[in-house]
C-alpha cells in the first residue's frame, strides 16, 4: 500500500513537470499577406519542456475570402509537434478578413509523455487590431 502510494506520488510530481503550457499570442505584422498587406499573425506558444484546421479553411473561404490572399491557417493535425519553449505559426488574416470573420476557434489537445490530455480552445482573432494602421513593434 505504502510503495503504490509513493509510486503515484512520483507519477503526478512527473506529470506536473512535463505538462504543456498551452499559450496563444497575436500581432499585427507586415510583409505576410500579399502586396504587403498588413495581416493578424496568430502563434500557438508552448512553454512547456515538451514538444485539424481543413473544415476551417472550408467554412472561411465559404464566405468568399481567398485563401493565401486573405487569410491562411496552418494546416496541422494529429501527431503534430509543438516545440518545447517554442511557437507554432496558426494562421494570419487581412483587414478584409476581420471584416467578415467575428472569431476563428481552433481547439487544441496534446498528450503530454506521461499520456494525460490537455486541451484548450483559442478564438484567433480575440484581442485582434481588426483595422491596422502599422506592425506591432514587439516581435513574438
Amino acid at each position: 500500500m505504502l510503495c503504490t502510494g509513493g509510486a503515484a506520488l512520483a507519477r503526478a510530481q512527473y506529470a506536473r513537470t512535463v505538462r504543456p503550457a498551452i499559450g496563444y499570442g497575436g500581432r499585427v505584422v507586415a510583409n505576410t499577406a500579399p502586396n504587403e498587406r498588413l495581416a493578424w499573425m496568430c502563434k500557438l506558444l508552448n512553454g512547456g519542456q515538451e514538444v485539424a484546421m481543413p473544415e476551417a479553411t472550408a467554412a472561411i473561404a465559404s464566405r468568399e475570402l481567398a485563401e493565401r490572399q486573405d487569410f491562411q491557417l496552418n494546416l496541422v493535425g494529429r501527431g503534430y509537434p509543438i516545440p518545447g519553449q517554442g511557437q507554432l505559426f496558426l494562421g494570419w488574416f487581412t483587414e478584409k478578413a476581420m471584416r467578415e470573420l467575428e472569431s476563428v476557434f481552433v481547439r487544441v489537445r496534446v498528450v503530454d509523455r506521461v499520456g494525460d490530455v490537455h486541451e484548450r480552445v483559442v478564438n484567433l482573432l480575440k484581442g485582434a487590431d481588426r483595422s491596422p494602421t502599422h506592425p506591432d513593434a514587439s516581435p513574438f
